[in-house]
């Protein structure tokens, strides 16, 4: 008989909007074409308050009780904004870290994508499988499909360009950039060393980027990373904006420091997966 598959639709940061329903019916059919049955979600709209789906508490207790789904394989995140770290005191992670489901979610998601790798070592998936829809010509959802059913890597396969050094090599960290710093000076925030440090970001300029960077810089960072691995900068590199983020690592983290730069992990539609936790070599 084959063994019952399930996965979750979860909505941890800014709920969503009711435009939205199309595009989560969507991903429930393609789930289901997979052979894997979606939960009945919950909190996916915006509550009494309109800033929360639920509460913390509430939030957090449904993506605990799908990762203590036997059956759960995979849990989607399905949201982004400002308000996921607000969860993070209430996720059991003694039950997550036993659990065989993978997180998956991208921009204010990376707080819960690195507090799971943290707190239990666990790997989760920068990656929001809406972006999947939006790509015309249907190439990454056949890619999400067939990393689902472990037929191919080729959502987690992405050109690089190394851009300081000839190589590095650690367990990826990090994410949105801006999200990530938000677990500075927490127990959530990840031990850098010799880790590779993935940063990307949606929306800031030049003057921002100066300020995260800055904040690495003067927590110790870039004296423990093994490198640094650049995706996109969306609004940024549309602007065409001067200094660019290549420029402004290179004066603030050095010139001494493996740095990569790929132009498929991010916000933009043609975007790849990438897992955090997991040890990778450029």
């Amino acid at each position: 008989m084959k063994k019952l598959r399930k996965a979750a639709l979860v909505v941890c940061s800014n709920p969503q909007r009711k435009e939205d329903i199309k595009k989560i019916e969507e991903i429930k059919k393609l789930l289901e074409s997979l052979g894997i049955t979606v939960l009945p979600p919950q909190y996916l709209f915006a509550g009494s308050d309109t800033v929360r789906s639920a509460s913390a508490r509430e939030r957090a207790g449904y993506v605990n009780a799908a990762f203590a789904d036997d059956a759960v394989t995979d849990i989607f995140d399905i949201s982004g904004g400002d308000i996921a770290n607000e969860i993070l005191p209430f996720l059991n992670y003694e039950v997550i870290a036993h659990s065989k489901a993978v997180f998956w979610g991208f921009s204010d998601l990376t707080v819960v994508l690195n507090a799971i790798y943290n707190k239990t070592g666990k790997q989760s998936m920068l990656y929001q499988i809406k972006l999947a829809f939006q790509e015309p010509s249907g190439k990454h959802l056949r890619e999400v499909a067939s990393y689902l059913t472990q037929e191919e890597q080729e959502l987690v396969t992405f050109p690089y360009e190394m851009l300081q050094g000839d190589a590095m090599e650690g367990v990826v960290v990090g994410g949105n950039i801006r999200c990530f710093l938000k677990l500075a000076g927490t127990e959530y925030f990840p031990d850098l060393t010799g880790k590779i440090l993935l940063l990307e970001a949606y929306g800031g300029g030049a003057g921002q980027m100066i300020t995260y960077l800055s904040q690495l810089k003067q927590l110790g960072a870039f004296d423990r990373i093994n490198g640094i691995l650049l995706g996109t900068y969306t609004k940024m590199e549309r602007a065409g904006e001067k200094p660019d983020m290549i420029t402004l690592v290179k004066e603030i983290a050095g010139e001494n420091i493996a740095l990569a730069k790929t132009g498929y992990i991010g916000h933009g539609v043609d975007s790849k997966g990438i897992v955090i936790g997991k040890k990778i070599v450029l």
